[in-house]
């Protein structure tokens, strides 16, 4: 996947090269898939099966010059798990699900994960079998509420789930619909309950690390992490595209978090009345 700064170039302009780029890539041993573009950040993104970054620039090279600024080497499954199966128009640009032909996909995700609290303890209190029945009501759960609202499991974590999401309410409203379903089971199983911790964060496929959604995928399970039990925390820029979607969330302040310089700015989200004292 490559990135490209759109500068002065239009929305228009980047399907016209995406085609010269399908009519240019032969030669190289290169097939351009498909393209993000996202105006509001200037920034473009293509997904291209090539034999190496070169390749692939080459065929920007001739077809229309516009070299990408940085092309990151990722795995097709991972690819297809955070991004999805996306659809595209005539011009190969994605477009969101159910929006139309016009309806451009920009490419950010929300990256959720969860993590079952104390799950070494279980285990050792409980033993495996029981553990694992414990384990099994979380994924069940969190599964359910991915299926229900339209996001998709990356990998399994062993005490929790990694998933992307293409709406940043669809996520928060997943991470509620996981800790209201998992107090109802807590209600008629106290002694079998199932606590998790929630961390959610949104962002674009290639930023500063050369991983694919990097930064998001660590300040998500970061914030995880730094959860309480049974909370849902959130970075700023989520909190933000959740605005005027009928949330409430409540300012942490700037937490310190592991692999990150400064201190980031998370909110939590209330859910069932449940509000959690700001920091």
């Amino acid at each position: 996947m490559d990135i490209h700064e759109l500068g002065e170039v239009t929305a228009e302009d980047v399907a016209k090269a995406h085609i010269a780029d399908l009519e240019a890539q032969e030669k190289y041993g290169v097939n351009y898939l498909k393209y993000w573009v996202n105006e509001s950040r200037g920034k473009v993104f293509c997904l291209v099966d090539a034999p190496n970054a070169e390749a692939a620039n080459c065929v920007h090279r001739e077809a229309h010059g516009l070299v990408a600024r940085k092309i990151i080497e990722i795995q097709p499954e991972l690819a297809e798990g955070f991004l999805g199966d996306v659809e595209t128009n005539a011009e190969g640009a994605a477009v969101l699900p159910g929006g139309g032909v016009d309806v451009r996909d920009p490419g950010i995700r929300t990256v959720l994960f969860t993590d079952i609290v104390e799950s070494t303890t279980f285990t050792q209190s409980l033993g495996d079998e029981a553990a694992m029945a414990l384990l099994s009501v979380h994924d069940t759960v969190v599964r359910d509420a991915l299926s229900a609202l339209g996001g998709r499991e990356v990998k399994h974590t062993g005490d929790g789930i990694m998933a992307s999401f293409v709406s940043a309410a669809a996520a928060v409203k997943c991470a509620t619909r996981i800790q209201r379903e998992l107090a109802k089971h807590a209600e008629s199983q106290r002694d079998r309950a199932v606590k998790v911790r929630i961390g959610a964060a949104a962002g674009e496929p290639v930023e500063q690390h050369r991983d694919l959604f990097g930064c998001t995928v660590q300040l998500a399970a970061r914030l995880c992490s730094h959860a309480s039990p049974e909370q849902i925390l959130v970075s700023n820029a989520l909190a933000e595209l959740c605005l005027g979607k009928g949330f409430s969330f409540q300012d942490v302040g700037e937490v310190a978090l592991k692999g990150f310089d400064r201190p980031v700015r998370a909110h939590a989200v209330v859910w069932a009345g449940n509000a959690v004292p700001a920091a």
